[in-house]
């Protein structure tokens, strides 16, 4: 598409978003008491900004002008940010993760895939030669210590390759004379049967047996072409047909997308060279001769050449603020009096508090406050960022004409007027330190007075004694102050605690909407979350945040994540896709992995103090704990004493304290028995828990057919997708990709032709496996009832109950009076 189209879709984004902005300005600022109106207006909020948000990705990934795609960058964090925190207010209002808004989505005449949530390609794009260096860098690491086996190249000797080569040349001219042998035979056969045909005339026998012959060897041909396509797809060396059709456009395709990167990080840095250029020596000259006439000025007001400011103060800035002595005077008494006024304020808050914590008390007694106050949309942090963004939009580039701008690459005028301000620092600084030393050589010229650099210094060494003495206590808490961060990378490495990530990503977690989910909670049946509703919450918890810093700082806090589940749901391929995704580093703290590595309680502190470090300074990071619950289990077993898998509980808290709003790590812990841990360190260590279940039917159904076609299978009549689907019910992602793989093997790839797959080869594989049994399902729920959120929601329904009892016995009492 053109650069056009995505001008288009940048459009119609900002004027949804200005919409949804009026609309959050009109309902969110109201208080409202009815739950069910409150969560309608969350999920539209919710729906519309999704919407937005896939719009701005796509046109600021496609776009290849540099100040149009800072301008979407600002909004579509803004946006990003604003999605998490409707998401948040959802959870605290239906005390669950899971929302099921079906019914809302019929009344916008949306699809379930128009909720999913995308993932920014600027994540890995602006990134992306890094990445790539420090993933080579981790394979040479990986290769000398051994952890990672390279394919060994089989070497070929000079005499073998002269063998092979004579072998393969007698063999052509072997096919070359057989072909020449066989063109002479043809032509004697056919000397001799038109010879015939001139003695014995025309035969229908003849003709029939040319029409058969003729046809046979079309069929050949046919079956041979077939034959020699399947060998080069079975070689590698061809794609598979269902991939084979898109092709050619997927190749154009990136071909496109390769040369608009390109076009995107074309640099500035000839504009700014021509600016320094052409109108740096006027700005050097301008500034010198105003400061040098305020020099001149400030001695014929005082009598005397004033100090110079420091950096701190502003340099020349603070100079040429171009404000008369009285405004001076009159901004120092202001301040003053604002410094006067915010101390009564305090008090008066001090005492308002005061009087809040009483009437609290009085409050809690009778419990109406809240109730009749109603729910309120808490306070933002990215919708400034998104007015902002908007605004700009408006008056630069909505009504902006650019017919001149074929090319849509940059706008020279506009980086112009960035760029003149770095060039006017730069050069301010270069003046500043030449107007000192001629302020100094003016004083000692004019005045007679000294430098007080031995004052200075005498101060700056007191400073730098003072500032010593404060920094010692933050040098303890640096355990590694000499080491480099490559050296630290290096041993993680090589002690297998910095691991490779498998390329993974989230669109490869195949899994259906859950449809039946608004029904089931409306009988007050509590439905168990789908795949598409666990990849959305990933998404949501783990990618985005660790994608972008502006959304991480501001964004609600998620520091740790925990993936529940039983075993082959897909917890480890979710860890690894958000590294995937953001291109994150990953970290193996798991109970088996750390077994004696680091021993004692200095070791340990030190190997978390290392992580702590690399993790921060090459963010974003992930720290893994595979079967978490083993740190927290109420008993160690005898075979895992030795492993000491209780070694992480007490430091967890404080790693995790550690982490401030501006370090992009997150803790993912995975288990597959969380009810063997103590409940109440296990909540306080991970924020949101998780919970996988095995797949649903439709779930079940597109991942038969995705693992089929994926290993290279062909879907026929004779196998019956729907039959696989309900005869795998109870059987978890892992146990299907097993099946599939058990089946389509190099040598049944090869019969496929001749004998197309069937139903029951796939549920004789799959016989072979233990499935997730219905009473282990009903542990994991009832566990989660347990945690915080569970409680909450069973809290809710419970409350809820009580008042439907209620309208109806009053509802009764007014029957019987009548």
């Amino acid at each position: 598409m053109s650069q056009a189209t995505y001008n288009k879709m940048w459009t119609d984004a900002q004027k949804d978003l200005d919409i949804q902005l009026r609309r959050e300005r009109e309902e969110f600022l109201q208080p409202e008491k009815d739950r069910v109106k409150v969560f309608k207006m969350l999920a539209t909020s919710y729906i519309k900004y999704m919407q937005i948000f896939r719009n701005l990705e796509t046109a600021h990934d496609q776009l290849v002008h540099r100040q149009k795609r800072a301008v979407i960058r600002q909004v579509l964090d803004g946006v990003i940010g604003r999605i998490l925190e409707v998401k948040k207010e959802m959870v605290e209002l239906e005390n669950s993760e899971f929302h099921y808004i079906d019914n809302i989505l019929e009344d916008l005449k949306l699809l379930p895939e128009d909720i999913e949530v995308p993932i920014p390609r600027y994540f890995i794009k602006e990134k992306l030669e890094v990445l790539q260096q420090r993933e080579k860098i981790l394979d040479q690491i990986l290769l000398n210590t051994g952890l990672q086996i390279q394919k060994p190249l089989k070497a070929m000797t000079f005499e073998e390759a002269i063998k092979a080569i004579q072998v393969a040349e007698r063999a052509r001219q072997g096919r070359c004379r057989a072909a020449f042998m066989k063109q002479i035979y043809l032509e004697e056969k056919r000397e001799r049967q038109t010879k015939l045909q001139v003695q014995m005339g025309p035969n229908p026998d003849a003709a029939a047996t040319r029409i058969q012959k003729v046809w046979r060897g079309y069929i050949q041909r046919k079956k041979t072409v077939k034959m020699r396509e399947e060998e080069m797809i079975f070689l590698g060396m061809s794609l598979p047909p269902h991939l084979k059709a898109t092709s050619v456009s997927q190749m154009y395709a990136g071909q496109v997308n390769a040369l608009r990167s390109e076009a995107q990080e074309r640099h500035e840095e000839d504009i700014k060279d021509k600016l320094r250029e052409m109108e740096g020596l006027n700005i050097k000259e301008t500034l010198q001769d105003q400061i040098g006439q305020c020099f001149i000025e400030c001695r014929h007001i005082i009598g005397k050449f004033p100090d110079y400011p420091t950096e701190a103060a502003g340099g020349s800035m603070a100079i040429l603020s171009e404000k008369t002595p009285e405004q001076v005077a009159a901004e120092l008494a202001a301040k003053e009096e604002m410094a006067l006024q915010k101390k009564a304020q305090k008090e008066k808050k001090e005492k308002e508090e005061g009087k809040e914590k009483t009437k609290g008390k009085k409050t809690q007694k009778t419990g109406k406050k809240e109730e009749d106050e109603g729910w309120k949309m808490g306070p933002s942090n990215f919708l400034s960022i998104m007015e902002e963004g908007s605004s700009q939009y408006k008056a630069v580039w909505q009504n902006r004409d650019e017919r001149w701008d074929f090319l849509q690459d940059h706008d020279p005028e506009l980086i112009k007027e960035e760029k003149r301000g770095e060039v006017e620092e730069e050069i301010r600084a270069q003046v500043d330190e030449l107007m000192q030393q001629k302020l100094q050589n003016l004083k000692l010229a004019v005045d007679g007075e000294k430098s007080d650099k031995q004052k200075k210094g005498r101060k700056s060494e007191k400073k730098k004694k003072t500032t010593m003495r404060k920094k010692i206590p933050e040098m303890e808490e640096d355990l590694t102050p000499d080491r480099t961060i490559d050296s630290l990378y290096q041993e993680l490495a090589e002690e297998g605690l910095l691991i490779k990530a498998k390329t993974v990503n989230l669109s490869d977690y195949v899994g259906e909407y859950s449809y039946l989910g608004t029904t089931l909670r409306q009988v007050d049946i509590e439905p168990m979350p789908s795949l598409a509703d666990v990849r959305q919450l990933i998404a949501l918890y783990g990618i985005l945040p660790l994608g972008s810093q502006t959304v991480h700082e501001k964004a609600p806090v998620v520091k740790a994540l925990l993936l529940a589940g039983p075993a082959g749901v897909g917890k480890k391929m979710l860890v690894h896709a958000i590294c995937t995704e953001t291109g994150a580093n990953l970290f193996n703290l798991s109970a088996s992995n750390i077994a004696g590595k680091y021993p004692g309680k200095n070791g340990l502190q030190m190997m978390l103090h290392m992580v702590l470090k690399v993790a921060k300074q090459l963010q974003p990071s992930v720290v893994w704990i595979g079967d978490t619950e083993k740190i927290f289990s109420k008993t160690v077993l005898k075979a895992e004493e030795e492993m000491n898998p209780k070694r992480l509980e007490k430091m967890l808290p404080k790693f995790l304290k550690a982490l401030k709003a501006q370090d992009r790590v997150l803790l993912v812990g995975t288990t597959s028995r969380p009810f063997d841990a103590n409940l109440k360190p296990f909540c306080k260590v991970y924020q949101k828990i998780i919970l996988i279940p095995r797949p649903d039917y439709a779930s079940r159904f597109v991942l038969w057919k995705h693992l089929i076609l994926q290993n290279g299978g062909a879907i026929t009549n004779l196998l019956n997708i729907s039959c696989l689907a309900r005869v795998s019910d109870g059987f978890t992602q892992g146990h299907i990709v097993q099946a599939v793989r058990a089946v389509l093997s190099e040598l049944r790839l090869l019969q496929m032709t001749r004998k197309p797959l069937r139903t029951a080869e796939f549920t004789t594989s799959l016989a072979r496996q233990d499935p997730v049994y219905r009473e282990e399902e009903e542990t994991f729920k009832a566990w989660y009832a347990k945690t915080p959120l569970g409680k909450a929601q069973i809290r809710a329904l419970a409350e809820s109950e009580k008042a439907g009892k209620g309208k109806t016995e009053e509802g009764n009492k007014g029957k019987k009076k009548n």
